[in-house]
């Protein structure tokens, strides 16, 4: 169930002693982790650099589907803006809620990926009633070609005062920051017309 809505990876309640994994951080893991599992080793068109790993961390060739874990294994599990990168949901949130107790999930909002698409994205996802709601991004109306990234990620948090208290008070306009425990509830492309007024 959803806990809490952090204001970023920086804010997320991992304990001193939390043994804590971070699935597919890429190019900008948590300095916290200490197990890191990445999917894609020899190619970065998921992310925006080289994968990182930090001295301290372990590193696992892992699919995010098929984690070689125990079951609670960890006490804290990070999956930064890589859920809407996955091939099938349901089976990756199953393996967060299996091999952790807790966590915190972050992905674009719905508007955060009409401002920013990227073409690795399959999911447009949503935080509805503490649900995270999945529509496949090719059935989507709207125009994903647009891409105003540099602007938003690059230029308005250090050039305007007024984006920066945007971002700072209304944080959830452009991301999805899901803490949970036990367990994440979920919807893959609900036909109700309940989450698709959203």
């Amino acid at each position: 169930m959803k806990t809490d809505s952090p204001y970023d990876r920086g804010d997320i309640h991992i304990n001193k002693n939390d043994k804590v994994l971070e699935i597919g951080p890429g190019h900008n893991p948590t300095y916290r982790s200490n197990v890191i599992a990445e999917k894609f080793i020899d190619t970065n068109y998921h992310r925006c650099g080289d994968v990182k790993i930090y001295p301290h961390q372990t590193f696992v060739h892992a699919d995010g589907e098929n984690l070689p874990f125990k079951d609670k294994e960890f006490d804290y599990v990070i999956c930064n803006q890589v859920l809407e990168h996955v091939e099938h949901p349901e089976a990756f949130i199953k393996e967060l809620c299996r091999v952790a107790r807790r966590g915190y999930i972050e992905t674009p909002s719905l508007l955060g990926e009409y401002l920013f698409p990227k073409k690795s994205h399959k999911w447009v996802i949503l935080d509805i009633d503490n649900k995270l709601v999945f529509y496949e991004k090719n059935k989507m109306p709207g125009n994903y070609e647009n891409d105003y990234g540099e602007l938003f990620l690059n230029y308005l948090p250090f050039q305007s005062l007024p984006y920066k208290l945007l971002w700072l008070t209304e944080g959830d306009i452009t991301l999805n920051r899901y803490e949970w425990k036990e367990e994440v509830e979920i919807l893959v492309n609900p036909e109700d017309e309940y989450y698709s007024s959203f």
